[in-house]
């Protein structure tokens, strides 16, 4: 028993706590599954936890078979692409010229960036500042106003203030100017931070649906993933949960095929999270290096 002792106890109990939270955390997304997967019918009289009773993959062709899914998709796909990319790099670009310390302004232009963290223009504000940059009803409404971001530049410009400010130095001894500095130099030393801001961006841009309500609902082009599969969760559960409406049909025409609310919600949900948590894997090891690193000051 000597090892239920100091940090043998400790050890116990965290472990013990882990798997609780493991559990925990894993069981709500396998019953989402298991729901998703079990027929629509048999859904309805519940009892459904982490194993289909029914297989079926009818909830996942009923709503492959909407209108606009697949544009939303390939919508949905290129503004995360696109919007990650630039978002990591304008980020990147503007914490790289706040971390000079030969910077006149970057006091100035700090301070701004944390009072936008505070206070907004609102939701009228910002759609009549759209208007007037002409983005209503334009793929780069989606992208251009999310480039820069106060939060991402100041987790990016802390990591930067870390790194040794000698090898810039030597950098402009050898010739480079601030360019090549920034990208030959700083950018791969900075590959923690920027995995992890890649992460929020991409996840933001994924989930985003209310742009595409403001701004482009009426252009059927434009739309997204996300949206689409908001407009297919409100018209399934539009007439109510309870059994007399347990069952509706996605496109209205198809009445022979009957879908319950509770399936529909549970395959919408896998359908958004699935590809994120396919691209989690290949930045977690980035994850917590880059959100402590550069808080850390020797």
């Amino acid at each position: 028993m000597r090892f239920l002792t100091g940090d043998g106890l400790f050890n116990v109990i965290n472990y013990c706590f882990l798997t609780i939270v493991f559990l925990a955390t894993l069981y709500p997304f396998l019953n989402v599954l298991a729901i998703s997967l079990n027929d629509s019918t048999d859904t309805v009289r519940g009892g459904i936890y982490i194993w289909p009773r029914e297989w079926t993959l009818e909830n996942y062709r009923t709503i492959f078979q909407y209108d606009h899914l697949v544009t939303g998709f390939i919508n949905s796909v290129l503004r995360t692409i696109i919007g990650t990319v630039l978002g990591i790099f304008s980020s990147a670009m503007v914490a790289f010229t706040l971390s000079r310390a030969d910077f006149q302004g970057r006091k100035f232009v700090s301070t701004m960036l944390v009072l936008t963290l505070y206070f907004t223009g609102g939701l009228i504000p910002g759609y009549m500042l759209m208007r007037e940059l002409n983005l209503i009803n334009t793929f780069w409404v989606y992208v251009l106003p999310g480039m820069v971001n106060a939060f991402h530049i100041i987790i990016v410009r802390s990591f930067m203030d870390g790194l040794p400010y000698s090898l810039q130095e030597s950098a402009k001894m050898d010739g480079a100017n601030d360019f090549t500095i920034f990208w030959r130099i700083i950018m791969p030393l900075c590959t923690p931070v920027l995995a992890t801001i890649a992460l929020f961006v991409a996840v933001g841009q994924w989930n985003a649906w209310f742009d595409t309500y403001l701004y482009n609902g009426s252009n059927p082009d434009l739309t997204t993933l996300q949206y689409e599969l908001m407009k297919i969760l409100q018209n399934t559960t539009m007439g109510g949960s309870g059994d007399a409406n347990a069952y509706r049909s996605i496109s209205g025409d198809q009445a022979a095929q009957t879908v319950s609310p509770e399936s529909i919600k549970m395959a919408i949900s896998m359908v958004t999270v699935v590809p994120i948590l396919l691209v989690y894997p290949f930045l977690q090891r980035f994850f917590v290096q880059g959100m402590t690193l550069g808080a850390v000051k020797s």
